[in-house]
Formats: C-alpha cells, sequence, structure tokens
C-alpha cells in the first residue's frame, strides 16, 4: 500500500507544518519539478475548518458512494479492514476520499464518529470531494476537514475500495503520497524535495517582507517596484 520513499522525521513534518499552504506552493515552483498548474487541488475543494493550523501527512485512500441503499439490509457496514491498512501507513496521515457517486456529496461519511476513529489512527485530518458534517466537533477534537461542502445525512455512505489512487479537486493522489493542507488549500508535495521546503521557504519570506515593505513605504513608484522585482527574481 505505501509509496512512502522515505518517512521524513518529526523535526522536518513540524517544519512544514509551520508554513502555510500558499508559501509551500510557492517553495516546490523553485524546484522545476513540475509545471505550475499540477500538484494541488483545485477551488472545489475548501477548508471547512478554517480555524485549525495547517496539517501534513500521508495520504490514506478510499472510494465511497452514498446516494443508493444496499441490496441487502438497510446500511453498510464499516469497512474495519481499511482501519486495520491505515495502520501501515507511517505517521501522521490524512484520509483522502473520493466520492465516485454519480451525485458526488450527496451524503457524508465523515462526521463526528469518523473523524474521531480517524484520528486515533493517527490521521490529521481529511480530504474528500465529496461532503462532511459535524464541522464544529471535528474542530474542536481538532480533525482538519477538506471537502466541497458540508451534508447533514450520511444517507447510504459506504466504501467501495480503498489503497488506490484517487482523484480529489482534479487532483490524483496515491497511497502514500505527502500532503501539505490548511484553510487556503491542499499541496502535494514531493518527497524527494520535501526535507527542502522549509529552507527554500523562509528564502521566499524574506523576498517578500522586503517587497510588501517598500510597497507600504512613501518611496513607492512603479519603476523602482519592477527593478525590485527583477533583483530579486
Amino acid at each position: 500500500m505505501s509509496q512512502v520513499t522515505q518517512a521524513l522525521n518529526t523535526a522536518q513534518i513540524r517544519a512544514l507544518a509551520e508554513l502555510d499552504s500558499g508559501l509551500v506552493s510557492n517553495a516546490i515552483e523553485q524546484f522545476n519539478v513540475r509545471l505550475r498548474n499540477e500538484g494541488f487541488c483545485d477551488a472545489t475543494i475548501r477548508c471547512q475548518t478554517p480555524a485549525l493550523p495547517p496539517i501534513v501527512g500521508y495520504a490514506v485512500t478510499a472510494k465511497m458512494r452514498s446516494s443508493v441503499p444496499p441490496t441487502v439490509g438497510r446500511s453498510f457496514r464499516d469497512r474495519t479492514d481499511w482501519w486495520k491498512q491505515i495502520l501501515r501507513m507511517p505517521a501522521p496521515r490524512i484520509v483522502v476520499i473520493q466520492d465516485v457517486d454519480a451525485r458526488p456529496g450527496f451524503g457524508s461519511l465523515v462526521g463526528e464518529l469518523h473523524a474521531n476513529i480517524f484520528r486515533a489512527l493517527g490521521c490529521a485530518g481529511c480530504v474528500t470531494n465529496g461532503a462532511v458534517r459535524n464541522v464544529r466537533e471535528a474542530e474542536a477534537m481538532p480533525f482538519a476537514m477538506f471537502a466541497s461542502g458540508i451534508a447533514v445525512s450520511h444517507a447510504f455512505a459506504h466504501l467501495v475500495s480503498y489503497g488506490e489512487p484517487v482523484e480529489v479537486g482534479r487532483l490524483v493522489i496515491k497511497p502514500g503520497d505527502l500532503l501539505h493542507a490548511d484553510r487556503d488549500g491542499v499541496v502535494h508535495v514531493p518527497q524527494e524535495i520535501a526535507g527542502e521546503i522549509p529552507g527554500m521557504a523562509q528564502g521566499l519570506i524574506h523576498k517578500r517582507e522586503r517587497l510588501l515593505a517598500y510597497c507600504r513605504s512613501k518611496e513607492f513608484s512603479v519603476d523602482e517596484l519592477q527593478a525590485k522585482l527583477e533583483k530579486l527574481g
């Protein structure tokens, strides 16, 4: 299941989690490891728990449906076999669920109960193109939620598969992919450069602070701003 090339240590995870997702995205661009229109969830995936800090973790993936009832019985059983599989992924973990229903987001799989289960399994949050619920309780845990929206009912929510690539917000996510997420969005972090991102980010912060200070100064001019931008690259 795991495609983790080399798990980051605690200090490296903490350093990434101290950055905002926009800065992580900008830092990744400096390494030229992918195109700038790749590697992030689009605006259909929104943070439903904006009061929480950034999270970092390795993806554990699954696919779900919620609109159609089972052929036998009143509801589907939980896939407890997936819970055991989740623990095989290095911590910290992030649950990524693709809603493959004809009506994604009709019902929510992750609410207060599943959020507690996932948190007990070492998951910092969840990302889905479907819906979630009980967001106030999730913020209090804390358990970060990123979804297309909120659905009041779980309907017939159930897993149809797990442990394979999924697509959420036009981003293909594989088991073991390293993700960074906060109130601005979800970014895939290439593992081969993950340890270098905080250092690159600090350099970008320094450049940004110099530009912001100039924009707020009384000496501001368009020509000088252009010159500074060219100098800073």
